[in-house]
C-alpha cells in the first residue's frame, strides 16, 4: 500500500483535528526525511550551468596545459641546443687537442726520421771508408805480390839459367 492511502485511511479513522494535524505532520517529516530539501534539488538549469561552468573549467585547464606542455617543450628545446652547443665544443675541443698532439707526434717523428738518415749517412761514410782502405791494401797487396811473383820468377830463371850453366859446364867438362 503507498503512503499516501495509508495516510488519508488514518486521517479518515482519526478522532478528533489534533490526531489528524499530528498524522499530517508525521507524514511531511517522513516525506522530508525520504526525499532532501527541494532547494537543494538541482534543477535542469543548474545542471546545464554546471555543466557550462564545468566545460569552461576543462577548456581553462586545458589550454594551461597546453601553455605549460608548451613552455616546457620550449624550455628542453633550448637545454638540447644548449647541450649539443656543449657537445659540439667539447667535440672542437678534443679534435683540437688531438691535432696538436699529432703535430707534436709527427714532430718526433720527423726528428727521429733525420736522426735515422744521419746514422745510416755515417755508417755509409764509415763503410765507404773502409771499402776505399781494403781496396788500397788489396792493389798493395798486388803490388807485393807481383813482386813477390817478379822475384820468384827472376830466381827461378837464374836458377834455370844456373843449373843451364852447370850443365853446360859438366857438359864441357865431360867432353
Amino acid at each position: 500500500m503507498s503512503a499516501a492511502l495509508k495516510l488519508y485511511e488514518q486521517l479518515t479513522e482519526a478522532k478528533d483535528d489534533k490526531t489528524r494535524a499530528r498524522l499530517i505532520a508525521e507524514a511531511f517529516d517522513q516525506l522530508e526525511a525520504r526525499f532532501p530539501q527541494l532547494a537543494d534539488l538541482a534543477t535542469q538549469g543548474h545542471v546545464r550551468e554546471s555543466e557550462l561552468r564545468l566545460q569552461k573549467e576543462i577548456k581553462e585547464v586545458e589550454a594551461r596545459l597546453q601553455k605549460e606542455i608548451k613552455e616546457v617543450e620550449a624550455r628542453l628545446q633550448k637545454e638540447i641546443k644548449e647541450v649539443e652547443a656543449q657537445l659540439q665544443k667539447e667535440i672542437k675541443e678534443v679534435e683540437a687537442k688531438l691535432q696538436k698532439e699529432i703535430k707534436e707526434v709527427e714532430g718526433r717523428l720527423r726528428k727521429e726520421i733525420e736522426h735515422v738518415r744521419l746514422e745510416i749517412r755515417e755508417v755509409e761514410g764509415k763503410l765507404r771508408k773502409e771499402i776505399e782502405q781494403i781496396r788500397v791494401e788489396i792493389k798493395a797487396l798486388e803490388v807485393r805480390l807481383t813482386q813477390a811473383i817478379h822475384r820468384q820468377t827472376l830466381w827461378v830463371v837464374g836458377a834455370v839459367g844456373a843449373i843451364v850453366g852447370l850443365i853446360r859446364l859438366l857438359d864441357a867438362v865431360i867432353k
